[in-house]
């Protein structure tokens, strides 16, 4: 029992065992309002608003309001009657009390910088003010990230389509923290950490900000490139899609067509919008496309068009595009995507439809400018996709470091 209570990665200079206590042995909770997202605005106001759903998806872990885009609450709203007490303080932690699924119930923020501004926690939040002046800042933000602490608050969630919290509930759940010393140095690792990942985060941001930029101006005719010879490529010409593609869909996959044997060599990913990207492994050279253009023929992403490089399975909620002369590209798929939202029907569920998509006009590109266009823009990609698996290779060393240092 003893060696329970002591992390299986600790600094040097720290021993003996963390003691076990509770949120509510450090934390009151204040209150907070239930202004909804209508009730929000980015342009201008006296007091601002933290919503729930910008806890989810939003803000960092150690919440920096210089360093965040938060909403003002609309100034014909009343808002007079609120204590001041009630007003975010550094320190603080602002916790979000409801979600759809278990990921995101209870995720939290702790505020290190409020910047003498006013601001409220809002609809779906507990707004926590720390009682305990030993503990460091930004443990607890850390601490509640970790695999036991995310059980807990797991545990104590309630409700089916939605998942909500009680802060009575929440003040019990079990925690073990270390003395101030060893809570201050783990926090100041753990900002190093989350600085490298934001650093890694911020170049693939700015490599997709470069693409979407640079394809917008080949796209646009802005910029061209020049033939093998120094000449300039010929005008782009307005075809049809089925006078360049063979129009076709998905496949459904029946049990009974899928063969028994397996092998690591061949893995295909499956493209549909309700699949995402799940993998299908063994052999299904039946029912593979290769090197062609998809588009979602249904639902909320209706037209969203891409290349698929290699081979891939795809579903009969996606429409295929098939061409044998290399038409089928990176550049074709970016013209297509600029203009095929104009052809989805809104009757009932979005659809674009296969005979819609037949007859779409767009200017097409000489195959060759075609093709350097396209290699251009899977450079961008390519490199995107390096910094994609460093962020992913670095979120699991991060996650690993978490269920290491902490009990």
């Amino acid at each position: 029992m003893e060696d329970l209570l002591q992390p299986s990665l600790r600094f040097p200079e720290f021993e003996g065992n963390w003691k076990v206590t509770t949120f509510g042995n450090h934390f009151s909770f204040k209150n907070t309002n239930s202004l909804s997202r209508e009730k929000l605005n980015y342009e201008d106001g006296a007091v601002k608003n933290i919503h729930y759903g910008d806890i989810h998806t939003a803000f960092n872990l150690l919440f920096d309001i210089t360093k965040e885009k938060v909403p003002f609450i609309n100034t014909d709203e009343d808002i007079s009657n609120i204590d001041e007490e009630n007003y975010v303080q550094n320190g603080d932690m602002v916790i979000a009390d409801a979600s759809e699924d278990y990921a995101d119930i209870g995720k939290s923020i702790e505020v290190v910088n409020i910047n003498n501004e006013r601001v409220l926690a809002g609809l779906h939040t507990f707004l926590a003010r720390k009682t305990d002046n030993t503990l460091a800042n930004g443990f607890f933000a850390f601490l509640l990230t970790t695999y036991k602490a995310r059980l807990e608050i797991m545990r104590i969630a309630q409700g089916t389509k939605v998942l909500g919290l009680s802060k009575d509930r929440l003040s019990e759940i079990p925690l073990y923290i270390p003395e101030t010393d060893e809570q201050q140095k783990i926090t100041d690792f753990l900002k190093v950490i989350d600085k490298r990942l934001k650093l890694l985060m911020n170049k693939k941001e700015a490599l997709e900000d470069y693409k979407k930029i640079v394809v917008q101006k080949l796209l646009n005719q802005e910029i061209r490139f020049k033939q093998d010879n120094g000449e300039n490529f010929p005008e782009w010409e307005e075809k049809r899609v089925d006078d360049v593609f063979d129009v076709t869909r998905g496949n459904v996959l029946a049990v009974s067509e899928m063969k028994t044997e397996k092998s690591l060599e061949y893995s295909y990913p499956v493209f549909s919008s309700q699949t995402k990207n799940d993998g299908l492994t063994g052999y299904y050279n039946d029912f593979l496309y290769e090197d062609a253009i998809t588009w979602t023929t249904d639902g909320a992403n209706a037209g969203d068009v891409n290349f698929r490089e290699g081979k891939f399975y795809c579903t009969n909620v996606c429409g295929v595009l098939l061409s044998n002369n290399n038409q089928a590209n990176h550049c074709t798929a970016e013209l297509l995507n600029r203009v095929t939202q104009r052809y989805v029907s809104y009757v009932g569920n979005p659809k674009l439809m296969n005979n819609i998509m037949a007859g779409v006009k767009i200017k097409f590109p000489d195959i060759n400018e075609q093709i350097k266009i396209s290699n251009f823009i899977k450079n961008i990609i390519d490199k995107i996709k390096v910094e994609e698996k460093r962020i992913q290779d670095y979120q699991l060393f991060r996650k690993s470091l978490l269920q290491k240092m902490f009990v």
